[in-house]
């Protein structure tokens, strides 16, 4: 085989890269998946990784080592100064350290995808590829649902659950909230279990389910800490990849090149290739190849949450206990809105694991935004490969999004009243959260203590949009063709149109799945 002429190379091994380069090789094309982290056998991740918790492996240094992006740092709203931004890094990508939550997008997302223009990507069209990548322990005979897919779904038994994930759930059901056992069935709101990507109670990540068992296909090649600068061109078509291996550039030809580097890192190796809005391109110095509005659109789940001090009986009983089991699909207007609100347990939260040796106990309830309409950026700080991007997520900058975020969280505050959520406490809420209490009947305020503390959920997407050539706010068509380039691919997270009303693991993988079928 003729290593610098491969019919496919991808760039990034994360969710939908690993997905999208197995089943590729699978069907007989010759491919080079590169990733700028390292390629490790299944068997050598850190064990604190496939704790059912992933706080464990937060908390311990040795085990972030290599697995994230340490210098990755973005602000939330335009009032938050930077703080990290958790990204994998190495095979397995995000996967491999995110909280193991596999919700599916109600298919109404993809039916709203088709309808804008993404030809192919109705919720009927999506469907069988989310049956393909998975095994649905309790569900898997269901039409919906796969049971012989790589990617294991286990939903934790209520005598598993903790009682934080308890009280969130009869709290919510108490308030009128309607029970929905599989939170991926079509149509599926209120109250359910988290369905998770795991066995045994431990973590499977795509290097896992799929990277893993195809390391064997003669046709796939890994090549791990080989960072991608850019795209090489002929005229308008991309032929390589030029990577940096021990600082050293070098460059891999391939017949299509796919990006799959993740909401931030493919939008930035576009750009360093000459494709992005051209005043940002001009201001780094680099030759515009094409004006497309690369980085921009970029979304991302609001959370605020509210600190539950904890009585004596309700507290984890280990590190390992799992983090959270439940969650609330909720509609702020059931005529206009669909399932745009989500409430979460948290039966440990990080304040919690910062006062450990204390001896205090803390969990928390969340509401995040499922659907969200603010958008923010991705930039370059410099052309140099090395320097992180400028991330700026601008969350709650839509006047809309503030204000249903207000609702969240007052509905949220009622749900604190219920029996079951009063039983588990231990403590004063007002002393817990003074700030949250002080400004709760005042919009002005509460915004502005919002845009001051919310969180997002790790969940970027959309800095490469899906759309039609007439579509100015995208960069690739519904085959994930870069517009006015050949052979240049972006299959990830990135290129969803917005992002999706549930966490975004499973859709990325359903992308890699999906794509692989049809790649020209």
């Amino acid at each position: 085989m003729e290593e610098d002429n491969w019919d496919i190379i991808v760039v990034g091994a994360g969710s939908a890269g690993a997905a999208f380069a197995v089943r590729s090789a699978e069907k007989g094309r010759r491919v080079l998946l590169i990733e700028a982290g390292r390629d490790y056998r299944s068997a050598e991740m850190h064990e604190a990784w496939r704790s059912p918790n992933p706080a464990v492996a937060i908390m311990e240094p040795d085990a972030i080592d290599g697995m994230m992006w340490p210098d990755l740092n973005a602000t939330r709203t335009d009032v938050q100064e930077p703080a990290p931004y958790w990204r994998g890094k190495g095979v397995g990508g995000s996967s491999s350290v995110n909280g193991q939550i596999a919700i599916r997008p109600p298919l109404e997302d993809f039916d709203e995808w088709a309808k804008s223009g993404c030809e192919g990507w109705s919720g009927e069209e999506v469907l069988p590829y989310f049956a393909k990548l998975e095994t649905d322990e309790e569900f898997g005979a269901a039409e919906w649902h796969g049971d012989s897919g790589p990617t294991p779904i286990f939903r934790a038994p209520r005598e598993k659950w903790g009682a934080v994930d308890t009280a969130l759930a009869d709290s919510a059901l108490a308030a009128g909230h309607p029970w929905a056992a599989d939170v991926n069935a079509p149509h599926a709101t209120g109250v359910s279990p988290y369905p998770i990507n795991s066995r045994d109670s431990r973590r499977v990540s795509v290097n896992d389910a799929y990277l893993e068992g195809a390391r064997g296909l003669p046709n796939l090649t890994i090549l791990g800490e080989a960072g991608a600068d850019r795209i090489v061109f002929e005229g308008n078509r991309a032929i390589g990849v030029r990577i940096l291996i021990d600082g050293t550039p070098e460059v891999r030809y391939g017949d299509a090149i796919v990006l799959s580097a993740g909401v931030i890192h493919s939008p930035a190796i576009l750009m360093r290739s000459g494709i992005g809005p051209r005043e940002h391109l001009t201001a780094m110095s680099i030759d515009t190849r094409a004006d497309l509005p690369v980085g921009r659109g970029l979304q991302d789940h609001a959370m605020a949450s509210i600190t539950l001090p904890l009585n004596d009986a309700s507290g984890i009983s280990s590190p390992h206990d799992r983090h959270t089991n439940v969650c609330v699909r909720w509609s702020s207007d059931p005529e206009e809105r669909y399932n745009d609100l989500m409430f979460v347990s948290m039966n440990q939260s990080v304040i919690s694991m910062a006062t450990a040796n204390t001896g205090a106990e803390y969990g928390a309830f969340g509401v995040w935004l499922n659907q969200t309409d603010s958008r923010g950026t991705v930039e370059l700080s410099s052309a140099d490969p090395h320097a992180q991007p400028v991330v700026a997520e601008r969350m709650l900058s839509d006047d809309g999004d503030r204000a249903r975020l207000r609702l969240g969280v007052r509905s949220l505050v009622e749900l604190l009243d219920q029996d079951a959520t009063q039983s588990i406490l231990g403590g004063s809420l007002e002393e817990c959260n003074p700030e949250l209490f002080a400004v709760i009947d005042d919009d002005e305020a509460l915004d502005a203590h919002l845009l001051a503390t919310v969180a997002d959920a790790q969940h970027g997407t959309s800095t490469c949009r899906m759309g039609g050539a007439d579509d100015p706010t995208s960069v690739v068509d519904s085959r994930c063709r870069v517009h006015g380039f050949e052979g240049l691919h972006v299959i990830d997270a990135s290129i969803f149109p917005s992002v999706p009303r549930a966490n975004t693991n499973l859709a990325s993988i359903m992308v890699g799945e999906l794509m692989a079928d049809r790649l020209d």
